[in-house]
């Protein structure tokens, strides 16, 4: 009697179902199938039983692609490659080591990628709000409005995802795990130290406040930045042309005091800043005065305030809009007398 036979007959049902259903998913997902194969798998599939083993692979699998990209869970996966590569040495018959790669490697894709995803915590504000959040580790994290991250703690990294907004952070010191922030294709690696890191859109702005932060990306591993204390470095998606600069520290960490400070800001982007901490938009009708310098100390979230006092400056007038917005519109010149 063949190997196959009688390793079969040593499985129960179900487990075979599954084995047979990781074989069809390996051959459907091949470049090349016959039409007789699909006939084939139709009539296998017509075993209620069958049926689900395969719904049931590629609902995982479906849950598997999506989790793909996470840098963690590509390690994870070509370790899995390797292990596999090597057990093909192994004089196991070709159907039960076809079957049980593909139900391991889908295994660790899924299971394992979702439990390792689920040491992480996410934190989040809405707008108008901030938070303290204290790590395990002694590092504090404060959330400025409207920001969004996820914490990862291994025993070699502890890794923040920041997929919007801004925080502050405040690094316990520890040398054998080093404190990564991830703002799309930027990481900012530091040890011991406090920095911001702020992502609106494209763009993310890392500012050292004390210590020492290497900054970093996917575009050009070649492209890194080590910052000093009161700099601030602007990164675009494509990192082009990226210069460290010195800043007024007390000035852009304002935000963690619930004020905003500005010192020869362009009024287009203290408007966005204002905008940041309510829902009710300030929308500025007149392009000209978009570069007009503000200065000012203002309190977050008090859109009033601001309003008053640009509108008074620039002899404005706010109209408010049915949505909540407000408009800043230039008054008409008064024809001489």
């Amino acid at each position: 009697r063949r190997a196959e036979d009688v390793m079969a007959e040593k499985v129960s049902k179900p487990e075979r179902a599954r084995m047979e259903a990781a074989e069809w998913f390996a051959r459907l997902n091949s470049r090349t199938i016959t039409t007789q194969a699909i006939l084939d798998f139709r009539e296998w599939r017509n075993d209620p039983r069958n049926a689900a083993a395969y719904a049931s692979l590629d609902t995982l699998w479906r849950a598997a692609n999506g989790l793909s990209r996470d840098p963690h869970i590509q390690d994870a996966v070509r370790a899995a490659m390797e292990r596999q590569a090597k057990g093909r040495k192994l004089n196991l018959p070709d159907r039960r080591t076809t079957s049980f790669g593909v139900i391991a490697l889908i295994g660790l894709l899924t299971f394992g990628a979702l439990g390792f995803l689920s040491l992480g915590t996410s934190y989040a504000t809405p707008v108008g709000e901030q938070r303290l959040v204290r790590l395990e580790d002694g590092s504090r994290i404060r959330l400025d409005t409207d920001t969004r991250l996820k914490v990862r703690f291994t025993k070699g990294e502890r890794h923040i995802e920041l997929g919007r907004g801004r925080a502050l952070f405040e690094v316990a010191h520890d040398t054998s795990r080093p404190f990564v922030v991830s703002a799309g294709k930027t990481d900012v690696r530091a040890l011991g130290t406090r920095f911001d890191v702020r992502r609106d859109d494209q763009e993310v702005d890392v500012t050292l406040i004390d210590g020492s932060v290497r900054v970093g990306g996917e575009v050009d591993g070649s492209a890194t930045w080590t910052l000093k204390p009161g700099e601030q470095l602007t990164l675009t998606e494509n990192h082009a042309a990226a210069q460290a600069r010195k800043v007024d520290i007390s000035a852009a960490t304002s935000w963690t005091s619930g004020r905003l400070v500005f010192h020869s800001v362009p009024l287009a982007s203290a408007l966005a800043e204002v905008n940041r901490y309510s829902r009710r938009k300030i929308v500025l009708e007149d392009a000209e005065l978009a570069a007009t310098p503000v200065t000012g100390v203002f309190d977050s979230g008090d859109t009033e305030a601001f309003v008053a006092a640009v509108a008074d400056l620039y002899d404005l007038t706010p109209v408010r809009r049915q949505d909540g917005a407000i408009r800043l519109t230039t008054n008409p010149k008064r024809a001489p007398s």
